[in-house]
């Protein structure tokens, strides 16, 4: 007895929560953190379910316990969400290992546990400074472009979004939709370039009843859908001149004759319009017509491609990870250095949906807890090392940092000032920078 109680006021010392359980998962024991953590007495605790007791998101499908003692294998530092006495989510970090007795024979396990509420703020308050609507980005660019979504999502203007394919540009029309007085009405989205002409002008405008051949009954097109509210054309540049003379209509006038129709419908819709296309250069080809395009881009907004904001990989690695874990209900804590290195080395002509394809490979085929070059395809991280950037001696972030400040330094003819503020950082920053990389950087 007085073996147990010298246990307890040892247990009781220790700042995290600890509890015990044994074979039938009922608690044996259960410290003072553990109260205080969880907000259940000792003596309420003592003889119950584990999961009657912490309530923890993981209880069900993919109990850290039961994993420990079905193969021997210790958890540690693994985040989960238990609900305390009061009804209330708490964010705590458990690690587990078995429990054995005197003679050497497992007669449960232990699960020790801290609150990590204040990190996982801190956390949420740092996510939060990188995010805005959905969008994540710490690149200068894109804070400009972020300064001026707000007054462009209050304005009736038409935008023209233009970017590479996966950079975002239907990301980008949803937030301007969201923060605009039409937010309460769902958007309409088209894309262009995915319907032949004929099937797209319907689509847009609608068609009465006998328009043509199996037309049985009027049909609303995406322009009425989206009445009082934004329709998105994605991937403007595809479609025919044709279509084109029908769409500067609606602009112009606010106005639009269905399939069929010999009355003209009003158009209360605020337009939104993408491409992946240099439309200017279309007009001087005559590829796109030049009233049109002024039309459309009243406001214009240009989207970089990742290859110019490499400095956000971390952060959409990091997000991608979170967001796969849930949906794939698997475990990955995250990404080694060296994998990272390998991302942070690759131009991605597929821009930030090549990314998440690659990182989805990656959960396929990872096995263990970080993902690693190995679960890389080729084109990231060659075979054999060849074009991986432990060839080019680039072995852990710092030396990827280097070589992305001396990329951008070269780009900018080594002007210090200059790359600071294409960077989006203070000079002094820089100049800090490249002292503690030990960067040899010849003169502007």
């Amino acid at each position: 007895m007085s073996n147990i109680k010298g246990q307890d006021i040892i247990l009781d010392s220790i700042t995290d929560g600890v509890f015990t359980v044994d074979h039938d998962w009922r608690i044996t024991s259960f410290n003072r953190s553990a109260e205080d953590i969880t907000g259940v007495p000792r003596e309420d605790a003592i003889g119950q379910l584990c999961k009657d007791v912490l309530k923890a998101n993981i209880c069900e499908g993919n109990c850290a316990l039961r994993q420990t003692l079905e193969t021997g294998e210790s958890i540690r530092d693994k985040v989960v969400n238990i609900v305390n006495a009061g009804g209330e989510q708490t964010p705590i970090s458990i690690s587990t290992a078995l429990l054995k007795g005197e003679d050497g024979k497992i007669i449960g396990a232990v699960e020790t546990f801290r609150d990590i509420s204040l990190v996982e703020k801190l956390r949420r308050k740092i996510e939060q400074k990188y995010t805005f609507e959905d969008i994540i980005s710490k690149n200068h660019r894109m804070y400009e472009l972020f300064d001026i979504l707000p007054d462009v999502a209050d304005s009736l203007s038409t935008v023209l979004i233009e970017g590479e394919s996966g950079t975002g540009k239907e990301l980008f029309a949803r937030a301007i939709h969201n923060l605009s007085p039409r937010k309460n009405r769902l958007p309409v989205v088209v894309n262009c370039g995915a319907m032949p002409d004929t099937l797209l002008e319907s689509e847009l405008f609608g068609y009465k009843a006998g328009a043509f051949t199996d037309a049985k009954r009027d049909k609303p097109g995406r322009f009425k859908l989206a009445e009082g509210s934004t329709i998105f054309l994605d991937e403007i540049g595809d479609i025919s001149p044709a279509l084109q003379v029908r769409l500067l209509r609606v602009l112009q006038e606010r106005t639009y004759e269905p399939l069929g129709s010999v009355k003209s419908e009003r158009a209360d819709v605020r337009i939104i319009a993408a491409t992946n296309h240099n439309l200017f250069e279309m007009v001087k080809q005559g590829k796109f017509r030049e009233d049109l395009y002024y039309r459309i881009n009243v406001i214009r907004l240009e989207l970089p491609p990742l290859r110019e904001r490499k400095e956000d990989i971390p952060l959409l690695v990091d997000h991608f990870i979170k967001t796969f874990c849930s949906v794939q209900n698997k475990a990955i804590d995250g990404i080694t250095d060296e994998a990272l290195a390998c991302l942070m080395s690759y131009d991605y002509p597929g821009n930030i949906r090549e990314l998440e394809n690659i990182i989805e490979r990656s959960f396929i085929l990872c096995k263990s807890k970080m993902i690693m070059p190995s679960h890389l395809p080729e084109p990231v991280c060659g075979p054999g090392g060849l074009d991986r950037p432990e060839s080019m001696g680039i072995t852990n972030l710092k030396d990827m940092e280097a070589v992305f400040l001396t990329n951008a330094l070269r780009k900018n003819n080594w002007n210090r000032l200059k790359t600071a503020k294409e960077l989006g950082i203070h000079k002094s920053t820089l100049f800090r920078k490249i002292k503690s990389l030990g960067l040899d950087i010849p003169k502007a």
